[in-house]
């Protein structure tokens, strides 16, 4: 015998007598805290857990499970588990800094729980995020003492800062830095304290307190109501990581093989070090399953009972940490395949491979069909591409030309409706690089129509401007031609004016200023500045689409011709009943006056948030022009919202008057876009600044039109 030999046997002997008087201890321990499993080497009560770090305790009538703490907070647990992976689910509270009306700080808690009192956690950085809320915030959390080695106090620093630039900002869902921002944690953190920044917090009642929190990635979703919380209460659900980590000089798989305290009992079990350094965790082998963590814990699984799982298209046999599958007898797989992966097919006679080789013959010629009838459907494509002016517009370097194919797979096949057009539907669509995009069918394309077609893609696509939606490209593989423009999140003007109620979102009288005198913006560009001179024919509010900003883009030039300069007139419109120019009526001309009509129109509908018919038989047009002429102000008419000081009120007037002048009977006598635009500026610009030497910027004397 060697001079090891009795040490050897001495340490055997010591780890079989531990291992029974734990077990022995463990029996009848409670396996069970309300809806949470407890399972070894966690427990309830002396005698039942592996170490200081892995006691639970049963509160609140045996409902409640909680981790232990330093502190005086309760941390509660979900769900404890150990296969496949070390886990615990916990709920901590969140940190806070609240202020009053002035900017002053009334409570503060920085989220300190003392969550790894024993050294048996880590916050998983895979499972959570760290999140802030807030209006003017900046928050972060740290981790991993440098000791010295480093540059600052941590090695880590994780945090980010929201912003609000009104109370309506933040926006449910969104967690992109307005009222909400969110970042991946760094490995190692085994606490969420928070630190703020000093940051002024005066007359923000919508956003009372900072917020900052640990979450799980998955569980969490902003909502704007989440700024003024009840922090006091709340709480987050958080994944921790824990590992064995109880004795220094086992901290790893390697040394803790032969330590007395070495966790992995199960004769079926394996150690596995911790991601989350330092420590290690045990599983059982591939094969079995169960608590690695106990004597006989891993047993072995009947994989033939799970088909699902260890599939096998033959006879299944189990085996101790595996299974076995063959194919019965008379059947084979292809090519001497694994019947676990193959289906068993019968071997084949003579007779058979006859048959199987009439069968291919007739595969043959239906592979043949079809590839006649890829032949002639390629060829119906291209007949669709050159009959809708694809041999000219290919040429266009600023107009992408999308094949069929491309666009089912931009629009998820057509899969996400906007609305509805004049042509037809209008679809949402996502390119490669994750653009935003919308899509829409044109007109008709007859070879009689096709040289205005292309004229018109190419004229469109043209016109660059911030306040005119952007034609990306078009499909033409198909009967109608579609186009591809640029997405406008917020929907159109009307449905925001006028929508459902879930649509009615507040809109100040400084925004209002703000699309009208961008949209008149963008009509003087066609005007006047492009190349051709462009009538829209259909300007309404529907037709205003709006971003993620509210920045207006004039849409929808389905109705419109292309003009040269010298010309004045057009006898081809498709316009909307409420917007038309009563001139085109008698006429039948549209004029650059009729778009100018037609954006009277909708200034009134901006100040008085009212459809040119509504209550069912009143006319805007009428009623406003009534209200001015009985009163010399269109008070009684404005939206009570934003018709709150007189300071509004007169800006109010100075637009219900502009909006009297573009709906003048008199053609001549109304204001070109150029003349609404800078008037509209001008009284935005007199708003911001306070110029009010004047009257107005520019005082419009109201005509009385009988």
């Amino acid at each position: 015998m060697s001079p090891a030999a009795p040490s050897l046997l001495l340490c055997s002997l010591l780890l079989a007598v531990a291992t029974l008087v734990a077990a022995a201890r463990r029996h009848g321990c409670p396996t069970k805290c309300g809806d949470v499993d407890v399972p070894y080497p966690f427990g309830i009560g002396a005698g039942c857990f592996r170490s200081k770090g892995f006691e639970i305790s049963c509160v609140n009538n045996g409902t409640t499970a909680v981790l232990p703490s330093a502190t005086h907070h309760a941390i509660p647990v979900t769900s404890l588990s150990v296969a496949p992976q070390p886990e615990a689910k916990v709920m901590l509270p969140v940190a806070y800094r609240c202020y009053n009306s002035t900017g002053g700080t009334v409570s503060l808690f920085d989220g300190h729980v003392d969550v790894n009192t024993h050294g048996v956690y880590r916050i998983s950085d895979a499972r959570n995020a760290f999140v802030v809320l807030g209006c003017n915030t900046g928050a972060y959390t740290s981790n991993s003492i440098s000791n010295g080695t480093g540059r600052y106090n941590y090695q880590y620093y994780m945090g980010c800062f929201t912003y609000c630039s009104s109370a309506g900002s933040a926006m449910d869902g969104r967690c992109a830095s307005v009222g909400c921002c969110r970042v991946d944690i760094a490995p190692g953190l085994t606490d969420n304290v928070v630190s703020f920044e000093d940051w002024p917090h005066d007359s923000m009642d919508y956003s009372p307190c900072d917020i900052a929190f640990l979450v799980d990635k998955d569980s969490y979703d902003f909502r704007a109501s989440d700024l003024r919380m009840d922090v006091e209460r709340a709480s987050m659900p958080v994944w921790l990581d824990w590992a064995i980590r109880d004795e220094e000089s086992a901290l790893t798989c390697a040394a803790a093989r032969n330590s007395t305290r070495y966790a992995c009992v199960s004769a079926n079990s394996e150690c596995v070090d911790s991601a989350n350094v330092p420590g290690y965790f045990c599983r059982c082998k591939q094969g079995f399953e169960g608590n690695p963590y106990e004597d006989n814990g891993c047993t072995n699984v009947d994989e033939c009972t799970r088909p699902e799982v260890y599939p096998c298209y033959g006879i299944c046999k189990d085996t101790e940490g595996t299974y076995h599958c063959k194919c019965p007898s008379g059947y084979m797989t292809t090519n001497g395949g694994d019947p676990k992966k193959q289906q068993c097919i019968r071997k084949f006679p003579l007779q058979a491979r006859l048959a199987l080789g009439i069968c291919s013959g007739f595969l043959f010629l239906a592979v043949a069909m079809l590839f006649t009838l890829i032949v002639c459907h390629k060829r119906r494509m291209n007949q669709l591409f050159q009959r809708n002016g694809g041999s000219v517009l290919e040429k266009v370097d600023n107009i992408r030309i999308f094949t069929k194919e491309e666009l089912k797979k931009i629009t998820k096949n057509n899969s996400h409706i906007l609305g509805k057009g004049g042509s037809g539907y209008v679809y949402k669509g996502t390119l490669e690089d994750s653009t935003m995009v919308a899509v829409k069918a044109s007109i008709e394309v007859s070879e009689a129509l096709k040289e205005d077609f292309t004229n018109e893609v190419i004229i469109q696509s043209q016109m660059i401007h911030k306040n005119i939606i952007k034609l990306l490209g078009c499909c033409l593989e198909v009967d109608v031609p579609m186009l591809v423009y640029e997405f406008a999140s917020n929907g159109n003007l009307y449905d925001v004016l006028h929508g459902k109620a879930n649509r009615h979102l507040p809109l100040s009288l400084d925004l209002r200023l703000d699309i009208a005198t961008e949209s008149a913006e963008g009509l003087k560009y066609m005007h006047s500045s492009t190349n051709h001179t462009i009538r829209h024919g259909d300007v309404k509010s529907a037709n205003i689409l709006l971003d993620g900003n509210f920045m207006p883009k004039i849409s929808d030039f389905g109705t419109s011709k292309l003009l040269g300069r010298d010309e004045d007139f057009t006898m081809f419109v498709v316009a909307s009943m409420g917007y038309i120019d009563p001139v085109f009526h008698q006429t039948g001309l549209l004029t650059r006056k009729s778009d100018v009509y037609s954006f009277g129109v909708v200034l009134l509908e901006l100040i008085c948030r009212k459809p040119t018919i509504y209550d069912e038989h009143c006319s805007l047009i009428i009623e406003f022009h009534r209200v001015l002429v009985k009163n010399n102000s269109g008070r009684a008419m404005f939206d009570k919202d934003i018709s709150v000081t007189e300071e509004d009120v007169f800006v109010l007037d100075e637009i219900g008057k502009l909006a009297v002048e573009c709906l003048n009977e008199k053609v001549e006598d109304r204001p070109d876009m150029k003349e609404v635009a800078e008037q509209l500026l001008m009284l935005r610009r007199a708003r911001k600044y306070g110029e009010w030497n004047c009257r107005s910027p520019h005082h419009f004397e109201y005509k009385n039109q009988t």
